[in-house]
Order: structure tokens, then C-alpha cells, then sequence
């Protein structure tokens, strides 16, 4: 006779044989029994990628509004406002002309920005000094114009309606006199003038002398440019002939004046003649 238990069965959930079921151990499945449900992550990235792409959007137009402010800035202080502006002008090189005189030809205002002056018209307008030869003008930041010149030496005087006109190497007059300074010559020319070939070719004998024989000579006279002749303080003649040559002709001339005469003839080094 058969139990109604024995006929029921294995209880429901229980192995086969009426044994007890027990929990797996870790690892007692095997990797292929594992069920991994399935996990879209696709719309969590492209979500962050937006983001990050924003952010680095805003990041980019933030740097360029902060590089625009400060060229922007910079702009302004460098070329529109006095911060760098001109507040000293150095004259440096004058002798003769004041620098009150060289400043205001400049005519350049103080606070004037420094980077937006013109530096050639600056330079023109102290050109236009009567005895300024050459000038060079410069920024020296933060705030001080340079100019350097070259004042126009005297070398020659020229005898003009009663007045002693100072006359540089140019044949450029930097001043007119009423008296002739003695220690320069005086200039006898028939077309005193910059381009005149007799002119230049006397101021050029006159520039090349050595202090020694220039202190010497009283006049210098020239019809060409191949016949200057100078007259020395003590009346004696020396034919120098033409500008060339200028060294070999003074130190002739330095020897031959120990011997007394009245009249030297250098023109030609090779030949020299004493009378």
C-alpha cells in the first residue's frame, strides 16, 4: 500500500530522488550559462558628447571676446591714448642751435602717442633749420622722441654786399655776418653756388686741409674746378690745381713751405715748381 506522500512526489522545486536543493557555489556556472541583459549606453554618450561639445564652444568664444579685449586694449593705449605718449623730446649732437629751437621745429605736442608719430616729417621740418646739415629722429620707449643732428660747419666766407655770408661744404650759407670770423678764408668764386663745379671744388681744397696749413690761409680763389689757389697769410701763393689728391699735395706743401718763395705749385705731386 502505497502513502499518499510517497505517491505525491518530489516536492515541487526539489531534485529528482527527494534531495534537497542547495545554492550554487561562486563560479559553479560556467561563463556561456551567464545572462547579461542587454545595455544601450548610446544615448548617455552622445548626450555628453553635446555637452562637452558646448562647453568647449563657450570656452572658445570666451578666449577670442578676451584676446579682441586685450588688443583691443592694447590698441589704445599703444597708438590712441597718452599713457605712451610723448613726454620728453632729447636733443642730442647741437652745438649752436638751441634745443628750445629744435624742439619747437619738431612740432610735436606733448602726450602725443609715440607709436603715431611721424618720424619723417618730424625729421623734415628740423632739416628746415638753416644750420642743421642732417638729422636722425627715433622712438626711445616708453616716452622720449630722439633727434640727433649734425650742425653745418663754417668752412669759407663769402663777401656779399658788405656782409661776411658763412658758407659750409655745401655752399650752403648758415649765417650771415657783418663781420667775416678771421680765422676762416675767404671765398673768391665767380658763381658762388651748391652746383657750381669751381665752388665746389674750392670748399672741397679748403675741407681737406690739415689744421695746420688751413690756420695758414687767408683766401681761396678758384675759376675752375682744376685752378684753385690759395693765399696765405703772409701773401705767399700756392697753385693746388684741382681736388684730387688731396694728402700727397699737403704734405708737399708742408716741406716746401720751409723754404722761402713766393708762390708753390702742387698741382701735380710728381712735378713741383718754387719760384
Amino acid at each position: 500500500m502505497t502513502s499518499e506522500r510517497d505517491e505525491a512526489g518530489p516536492a515541487p522545486g526539489s531534485p529528482a530522488g527527494g534531495r534537497a536543493a542547495t545554492a550554487p557555489e561562486p563560479g559553479e556556472y560556467d561563463r556561456h550559462d551567464r545572462y547579461d541583459p542587454p545595455y544601450d549606453d548610446e544615448p548617455g554618450e552622445a548626450g555628453d558628447d553635446a555637452g562637452r561639445g558646448g562647453r568647449r564652444w563657450w570656452r572658445t568664444v570666451l578666449l577670442a571676446l578676451l584676446t579682441a579685449g586685450v588688443v583691443g586694449s592694447a590698441t589704445w593705449v599703444v597708438f590712441f591714448s597718452p599713457v605712451l605718449g610723448v613726454r620728453e623730446i632729447e636733443v642730442v649732437g647741437n652745438l649752436t642751435v638751441p634745443s628750445e629751437q629744435i624742439t619747437r621745429s619738431a612740432g610735436v605736442a606733448d602726450g602725443h602717442p609715440l607709436a603715431t608719430v611721424d618720424l619723417a616729417a618730424v625729421r623734415g621740418r628740423v632739416l628746415a633749420i638753416r644750420r642743421i646739415e642732417s638729422a636722425e629722429v627715433r622712438r626711445e620707449w616708453p616716452g622720449t622722441l630722439r633727434i640727433d643732428v649734425v650742425e653745418r660747419e663754417p668752412v669759407a666766407v663769402l663777401q656779399v654786399a658788405g656782409k661776411a655770408a658763412l658758407i659750409d661744404r655745401y655752399a650752403v650759407v648758415t649765417e650771415v655776418r657783418t663781420v667775416a670770423p678771421p680765422r676762416l678764408p675767404i671765398l673768391h668764386v665767380n658763381n658762388p653756388a651748391t652746383g657750381d663745379p669751381a665752388t665746389r671744388a674750392a670748399l672741397a681744397v679748403i675741407v681737406s686741409l690739415p689744421e695746420a696749413l688751413s690756420a695758414k690761409v687767408a683766401e681761396v680763389r678758384a675759376t675752375t674746378a682744376e685752378d684753385v689757389t690759395l693765399t696765405l697769410g703772409d701773401g705767399r701763393t700756392v697753385i693746388w690745381g684741382g681736388a684730387d689728391r688731396p694728402r700727397e699735395k699737403a704734405s708737399i706743401l708742408t716741406t716746401l713751405l720751409r723754404r722761402p718763395a713766393k708762390a708753390y705749385n702742387v698741382s701735380s705731386p710728381e712735378v713741383v715748381t718754387v719760384r
